[in-house]
């Protein structure tokens, strides 16, 4: 898989993606990832790529020009047409489910706005998808775009050691991953389950069912009600 990143900031984007496993899998050649300065391509000797808003209004607009060619000097430099990602506060609202969907894509480029947002008809013209990491306001898309990469990239193959890495966690599946626990076995009172110590795989595989489906209950219910209303076969 490829990803491009459409930024103002591509050493921000770039401090992350080349650290911890993602940046492991990078330099190993199991993905690729490429930062895209949007003011390179600027028209204006100044590189300036944003301007006043139309209709009046506090703060700056990123401009049409600019996005676009950086967008498709991306789709150039790539084999196959990227799917255009913006992050938006519009979008559709991402998940564990759309991280699976995007890992199934070859070419991928993220668009990360800035300012008050950016001039809408480049995201009328190219945007395959909008995506929010939640209701709330950031400075920049960069925060978004690096967040979505990580969840994508790490269900590769070969990004982590075995694919238990993610199909075991958190959201996976719906539910709360298990709770973990290490060394010491007893601290400020606190004891580990003794099933874990038993070495009975199965016994353990039960507990951690449970344990999966108690947590989520108690601390994400939301989640746990819209899992046991819908059709997925999740034993209560």
């Amino acid at each position: 898989m490829r990803i491009n990143i459409a930024t103002l900031f591509p050493e921000m984007c770039e401090s992350v993606i080349n650290t911890s496993i993602i940046g492991r899998a990078k330099n190993s050649g199991k993905i690729e990832i490429k930062t895209y300065n949007i003011r390179d391509y600027s028209q204006d000797k100044h590189h300036h790529v944003d301007d006043t808003p139309y209709g009046g209004g506090h703060g700056m607009v990123m401009q049409v020009q600019p996005v676009y060619d950086c967008c498709k000097a991306i789709e150039e430099d790539s084999t196959s047409k990227p799917f255009v990602i913006f992050t938006t506060a519009a979008g559709r609202v991402f998940d564990q489910e759309l991280a699976k969907e995007l890992a199934q894509k070859e070419n991928i480029t993220i668009v990360c706005g800035h300012y008050e947002g950016i001039d809408e008809r480049i995201i009328e013209e190219i945007a395959d998808m909008e995506i929010s990491i939640g209701d709330f306001v950031l400075t920049g898309g960069e925060l978004p775009a690096l967040v979505i990469t990580d969840a994508v990239c790490r269900m590769l193959p070969g990004v982590l050691k075995s694919e238990e890495g993610f199909t075991e966690e958190s959201h996976f599946n719906g539910l709360l991953e298990y709770a973990q626990y290490t060394r010491p076995y007893e601290w400020h009172g606190r004891k580990v389950p003794d099933v874990l110590l038993s070495g009975h795989e199965k016994n353990i595989r039960e507990y951690r069912k449970q344990d999966s489906i108690n947590r989520t209950k108690i601390k994400r219910p939301d989640l746990y009600a819209k899992l046991f209303n819908s059709d997925k076969n999740v034993e209560k």
